[in-house]
């Protein structure tokens, strides 16, 4: 590690504020361009790479680097970004099945009166959404069905099945792709780019 990195992180160490503008003026255009890599989205990126610097201030005083600062700052964003990314891969996981029965029934009566259509329409996605489930694989059906409509946690799910944890979110996340493949002519275009 070079001596200048070494002042740098002593200075970051002691809360000087010239560490912190250093770390912006130095890294922060090369930080957001490769977190655009991963993330594909410049203003999510400025964000992420932001916060990376700043959690870096906020635990400055336990920072241990011992690679050179800017390899640190590299391997740091792209942790984030994946970080980032699997958290909207639950995102999604958990908007697809957050929708139970009593919503369904929530929108068909409030749409029935004015709109007859988008009862037929939800009735026929209904329809095409429990012939999916039901096309499953029986230990991913099963699985499936469990965590969705029985809303219960993965450890339960693997205790009453006699499989792993990691089976099911195998199980799950088949499902999830099945059903996506399966109904995809009802997700909406960008829906579809983003899953």
């Amino acid at each position: 590690m070079k001596h200048e990195e070494q002042q740098i992180i002593r200075l970051l160490k002691e809360g000087d504020n010239r560490a912190y503008k250093y770390l912006y003026d130095r890294y922060y255009t090369l930080l957001c361009a490769i977190a655009c890599e991963y993330l594909g989205d410049p203003f999510l990126s400025e964000n992420t790479v932001g916060e990376l610097i700043f959690r870096l201030w906020e635990k400055r005083e336990t920072l241990e680097i011992t690679t050179s600062l800017r390899n640190y700052l590299i391997r740091a964003t792209r942790n984030r970004c994946l970080n980032v990314l699997q958290l909207e891969r639950e995102r999604r996981e958990i908007a697809f099945s957050a929708m139970n029965a009593n919503e369904y029934e929530t929108v068909r009566v409030s749409e029935s009166a004015d709109y007859p259509l988008a009862v037929l329409l939800i009735d026929e996605l209904e329809s095409r959404i429990r012939q999916a489930i039901e096309n499953l694989p029986a230990d991913t059906r099963k699985a499936f069905k469990m965590s969705r409509f029985e809303h219960k946690r993965y450890e339960q799910i693997a205790t009453e099945s006699g499989i792993s944890i990691n089976t099911v979110k195998y199980h799950i996340k088949n499902a999830l792709v099945r059903l996506k493949d399966e109904l995809q002519e009802y997700l909406l275009q960008n829906e579809q780019q983003n899953l």
